[in-house]
């Protein structure tokens, strides 16, 4: 028997167990006046056979007061019970990540860079989506559809490991990388449609204007929260790259962000606007977003229910026939 899914459907029974022990007290102190005595000065003149019979005459009532332990532990209704589960869901959510994958992503303000820090908390982010779909867009001067819209995790979690600077001409066409997004969603029937765009410089590519596209992502009811990715102040940004052994050289450097662009997407389209000043911040963001954009979840438990207090009305029967009949058999002449 599982232990663990067991229970008692009406255990205030269970008190009525308290009066055992008191009828055996009782039985104990009571079971003289039962018995017929006869008082004799002397039983010299018979002969007296000891039998082990009387002695066994407190069975019978022990196997009463077991009757009755069953019929007790009977009314409490034992059961096991075993739970399925079925979960539905009823709002999926479809999310599009825009990452800026410019050069400036490679700054060291965040740690190992901008980029690696992203990749990371992105990776966690995916894991806790496990009932909604998600697609990567990549951006830098211009923009790319990494990853469609799938729900398979392992293939957006494939594609966030592998993404690395250089795969994109250089600058920062954050309206591109919106527009992208955009277009992703457009034919999605999720009933709840998001973007996250990140990124960490100011719009000085692409042909597509950042406010054109966030009408588009309004007019479509999309979603969008913003993130600038960086620290207050001075930071190490990629300031050259050495031809023959490809090292990349830094230099400190004013961190510009167009947080004023960032708001009003955000602002227009419902959204919410965050700045990531270090990897705890980054990671709080992502977490924050997590919660507020939460898929509802239906969970549906089946419960099976196995009732036990049959068998113990049978073995209390039992045990008052076994009495009866060694009532009016082997003891019938001590009794």
């Amino acid at each position: 028997m599982n232990w663990s899914n067991f229970e008692f459907h009406s255990p205030e029974f269970l008190w009525l167990l308290i009066a055992i022990p008191l009828l055996a007290l009782w039985y104990f102190f009571s079971r003289k006046r039962e018995s017929a005595q006869l008082t004799m000065p002397s039983v010299k003149g018979f002969n007296v056979k000891g039998s082990f019979l009387p002695k066994l005459k407190p069975l019978l009532y022990l196997l009463r007061l077991l009757a009755l332990t069953a019929f007790i532990v009977a009314l409490a209704r034992p059961r096991n019970v075993s739970v399925s589960k079925k979960t539905k869901t009823n709002r999926g959510i479809d999310i599009v990540m825009a990452i800026d994958v410019s050069a400036s992503m490679l700054a060291k303000d965040l740690r190992p860079n901008r980029l690696e820090a992203l990749k990371k908390v992105a990776t966690e982010f995916v894991n806790r989506r496990p009932n909604d779909r998600i697609g990567i867009v990549i951006y830098a001067g211009e923009s790319f559809t990494q990853t469609p819209i799938t729900s398979d995790k392992s293939i957006v979690k494939r594609t966030i490991s592998e993404i690395k600077w250089g795969q994109l001409e250089g600058g920062t066409a954050i309206g591109m990388g919106l527009g992208s997004a955009v277009n992703r969603l457009k034919e999605s029937k999720a009933k709840s449609k998001v973007i996250i765009l990140l990124t960490d410089g100011v719009n000085n590519s692409g042909n597509i204007d950042p406010r054109t596209a966030t009408e588009l992502a309004k007019e479509l009811k999309i979603k969008t929260y913003t993130i600038g990715i960086g620290t207050n102040g001075m930071a190490d940004f990629p300031w050259s790259k050495d031809p023959r052994t490809g090292k990349l050289s830094f230099r400190k450097q004013q961190v510009e962000i167009d947080e004023a662009l960032l708001k009003h997407i955000a602002k227009e389209t419902e959204g919410k606007y965050f700045r990531a000043t270090d990897n705890s911040k980054l990671k709080e963001i992502y977490d924050e977003i997590d919660k507020l954009e939460k898929t509802k979840i239906e969970e549906f438990k089946y419960y099976n229910y196995q009732e036990k207090y049959r068998d113990l009305v049978l073995l209390g029967l039992g045990l008052l026939l076994f009495e009866f009949i060694l009532r009016n058999t082997i003891f019938k002449s001590f009794i």
